[in-house]
């Protein structure tokens, strides 16, 4: 059984409880969260040697260190550029030897790689093509199918005018995220996010209540 174990809801409970604040409404656009996917600033630090550059460690999607490479190369300062870091994260052959050299080399800017399953339909439809075809590219690249299963998508992609750099991307993907888990994943992030910065003890509190298995007691104490 793939059964996943969920610890962001039991976070936000016990966060909840120990601060009074509802986390529904906590604003999804508050700076200095914000401010945590590209500095430590807010959190009193500045470019610790162990935490590295971002306060981004820790929070749920974003805690990781290959995540936090992540934000290091594309320094996201808006919500949808997230939800964008959480499908290149989750998917295969999205963000390595793809998206990231896309960003990197400036072909492409961070919102225009291709980060959620979504994101291949909505360009399409955006760039002309028929709305049905559009869905069946998405449904294909998503699965790892890339391109080749009808000989006629290539020509329609290129004659609306889509980048060789989109087709060749398409025809590296494996899998893909879908966009509202992602958004649900980053929403819940954010919120915890919130109260490391708004509320510290509280936060590690629960942090290590909940996600921290087991620790050395006398290092901890220090």
């Amino acid at each position: 059984l793939d059964i996943l174990g969920h610890d962001d809801p039991t976070m936000i409970k016990l966060l909840e409880e120990m601060t009074g604040v509802d986390a529904k409404k906590i604003p999804l656009d508050d700076p200095e969260t914000m401010s945590l996917f590209t500095s430590n600033r807010a959190l009193g630090i500045e470019n610790d040697s162990t935490l590295g550059p971002t306060g981004a460690c820790a929070i749920p999607e974003f805690g990781t260190k290959f995540v936090r490479e992540m934000l290091i190369d594309t320094k996201p300062t808006q919500f949808d550029t997230l939800i964008r870091i959480s499908g290149f994260s989750h998917g295969t052959a999205v963000w390595l030897d793809n998206a990231r050299d896309l960003i990197l080399s400036g072909t492409a800017t961070v919102n225009e790689a291709i980060g959620c399953r979504d994101d291949i339909m909505l360009y399409l439809i955006s760039k002309g093509m028929d709305m049905e075809e559009s869905f069946n590219i998405m449904e294909s690249v998503r699965k790892g199918k890339g391109l080749k299963k009808d000989p006629n998508w290539e020509k329609d992609m290129r004659e609306h005018g889509v980048p060789e750099w989109y087709i060749d991307s398409c025809n590296k993907i494996q899998y893909m995220f879908p966009k509202a888990h992602a958004v649900a994943y980053v929403i819940m992030a954010f919120r915890i996010a919130w109260f490391k910065v708004h509320y510290p003890l509280a936060f590690y509190a629960a942090y290590f209540s909940v996600r921290a298995k087991a620790f050395d007691a006398t290092v901890m104490c220090r």
